[in-house]
């Protein structure tokens, strides 16, 4: 019996036109800025001597933001990145140069599921920095209360059965009572593959009906 639904965020919440064409278009216009004012802070340093680490090489900080930028060209999934980010998508936030985008299908369910005393949980590639300021700061308020936990790649790849086993050991259910909602088959293949169940949103395009995992169009075709 599903008791614990485990969310994606790009694609399954939240557009992925937001991600692609507002926060990451930020973030790239202010990283060497945002690296040149706060580089001696110990957390911000961290993230930079974890990219100089990566490189395999002693890179000065401007050589340290080419290789940021490139890897959001490329949209790497690197933890040092998604940290940097979280944190220039932090002060975009306060300032209120935009708010998080969210479904309306996936905030009236989500809300539903939450009363029913369904636990609620985040597993995305953004840092969960970035996935707690993205549901702080919506136009249907903030979310954040909704769920019990947070999870980002340093548990693992998304695409890996393994990071699904550890987070369902980490919030102690068993694999069979999790749903994963996704919109990358890779993920769900992974996911399934740990045990658990797997839903494909598709916000666009066809569905297909021989799909490996069942496909739904919005939360409200969901059936628990």
């Amino acid at each position: 019996m599903i008791n614990t639904i485990i969310t994606d965020i790009e694609g399954t919440t939240s557009s992925l036109s937001f991600v692609k064409e507002v926060l990451f278009p930020y973030s790239r216009a202010h990283m060497a800025e945002f690296v040149r004012v706060h580089a001696q802070q110990p957390d911000v340093r961290h993230e930079l001597d974890e990219v100089r680490r990566l490189g395999g090489k002693d890179l000065t900080d401007a050589e340290v933001v080419e290789q940021l930028l490139r890897w959001i060209g490329e949209d790497k999934k690197v933890t040092p990145l998604k940290a940097l980010q979280g944190m220039i998508w932090q002060d975009g936030y306060k300032k209120g140069d935009f708010k998080g985008h969210m479904y309306e299908d996936a905030v009236r369910h989500l809300k539903k599921w939450k009363q029913s005393g369904i636990r609620l949980y985040v597993f995305s590639s953004g840092s969960v920095q970035a996935q707690k300021l993205l549901f702080a700061h919506t136009a249907y308020g903030d979310l954040t209360p909704l769920f019990s936990g947070y999870f980002d790649t340093n548990i693992g790849n998304k695409r890996e059965a393994d990071s699904y086993r550890k987070i369902a050991a980490a919030i102690g259910k068993a694999p069979d009572d999790i749903l994963f909602l996704s919109d990358i088959r890779e993920e769900l293949d992974a996911a399934h593959a740990a045990g658990m169940r797997a839903i494909w949103l598709v916000r666009d395009g066809a569905i297909e009906p021989q799909a490996a995992h069942r496909q739904v169009r919005d939360f409200g075709e969901i059936t628990l």
